[in-house]
């Protein structure tokens, strides 16, 4: 009996599953990585509208009339507090890489900083809160490149 045409097609067939196989793994991949890729997006852009959101909560409250200073700190935590700042806070940091986790961290602290000074009675624009906005609109700008950089988008060159 003549082997050499069994062995070929024997030969044949475990090359092509092989590559199916090798293919298919990389479709899986590739299909695996588009869904972090998108996964990653929702969550960043959560993550920014809740720190948006946050500020001009607190923003809105700390511009409002308060009857006495506790209510005022009141007022200003609750603002925070109901914009799902720290729902969207801890997606960030189950689904972002470490440097997006550390800048998003940086960019909530500072924005934690404006609030503690609005609810302490600093006034909307005034000398102490100017640093304050400045410090959170750099963490804010490093947040962004770095979320941006790691969607594969571009750098704005605008802020």
């Amino acid at each position: 009996m003549d082997w050499m045409p069994l062995l070929s097609t024997l030969t044949g067939a475990v090359i092509g599953i092989t590559a199916t196989l090798i293919a298919d793994h990389n479709r899986w991949r590739r299909e695996e990585s588009r869904h972090a890729l998108e996964l990653r997006r929702e969550v960043y852009t959560e993550f920014v509208s809740a720190l948006k959101a946050a500020g001009e909560e607190i923003r809105a409250v700390a511009l409002g009339d308060h009857m006495s200073e506790s209510a005022r700190d009141a007022a200003v935590r609750e603002a925070f507090r109901g914009t799902g700042m720290y729902t969207a806070s801890e997606r960030l940091w189950l689904v972002g890489p470490p440097q997006v986790v550390a800048a998003g961290n940086e960019a909530f602290h500072s924005l934690r900083r404006i609030r503690d000074a609005y609810a302490r009675g600093v006034a909307v624009g005034s000398a102490e809160d100017a640093p304050l906005i400045a410090e959170r609109r750099t963490a804010m700008s490093r947040m962004r490149g770095l979320m941006r950089e790691d969607l594969g988008i571009g750098p704005l060159e605008i802020e």
